[in-house]
């Protein structure tokens, strides 16, 4: 589904067809240590999940693969399962195609695993009209602002729906279209598949590009079998 002209969605990622580029944001792993060490039992399943399904996207072909940041959980560490995990990833991703990793806040070490494999660290990536950041703070990049830019992109939210259906309840990741300063602001889910994200209904906004007001005349995109365009955040 388009989500705005030259901007599809694919599963969980973003595809920007005439450049080739393909883009996926918070990976988080290394998350099941995570709950380990809070004591909850989590078998470490995330990156043979994650791997199939970004095996399915890499069969678009992507000269660029963009990482919207987060691409490891853990802040002040890397921990032995992030280390091995990300490495696995990055080079399956390296082998296909250019990878470029967009800084998150959960990304403050994320320095030498770049490195080894040589690839760089951006805060924002801007191509054509698209600007392409994380979104967890408001960077002052001038080229940010510039009036070319006309589309901004960002993950950190993690965006869900709760919808029901008689007495059933279910959570559904999903995609948001609205404004932000003049400009058209898209906001990914999370890739990571333990859980599905936060309901923005009911949850506390993450984003400073977000607040409570404007965001209930963002359109809702959710992912299910299918892509369902939901209308206004507002009507839901």
């Amino acid at each position: 589904m388009e989500i705005l002209p030259g901007i599809e969605i694919k599963n969980n990622a973003l595809w920007l067809p005439k450049r080739k580029i393909l883009i996926i944001a918070d990976l988080h792993l290394g998350y099941e240590d995570a709950l380990v060490k809070r004591g909850v039992l989590a078998p470490h399943t995330m990156l043979q999940e994650m791997k199939k399904e970004i095996q399915e996207l890499l069969k678009l072909k992507p000269k660029i693969i963009i990482i919207n940041g987060d691409l490891k959980h853990e802040f002040g560490e890397i921990s032995r399962q992030e280390w091995h995990d990300t490495l696995e990833l990055l080079d399956l991703l390296s082998s296909r195609s250019k990878v470029i990793l967009i800084k998150g806040n959960h990304d403050t070490i994320l320095g030498p695993i770049a490195r080894r494999k040589g690839i760089e660290i951006k805060d924002f990536y801007a191509v054509g009209d698209i600007c392409i950041l994380h979104g967890h703070k408001i960077l002052l990049d001038k080229k940010i602002y510039d009036k070319k830019i006309k589309t901004i992109i960002i993950g950190h939210e993690h965006p869900a729906v709760s919808l029901k259906e008689n007495s059933k309840v279910e959570k559904y990741k999903c995609f948001l279209l609205g404004k932000w300063h003049g400009k058209k602001l898209v906001v990914m889910p999370s890739f990571f598949t333990i859980f599905e994200g936060s309901d923005i209904t009911k949850e506390k906004l993450l984003s400073p590009f977000l607040n409570e007001k404007t965001i209930r005349n963002f359109r809702v995109f959710v992912l299910g079998d299918k892509v369902y365009g939901f209308g206004k955040l507002k009507d839901i």
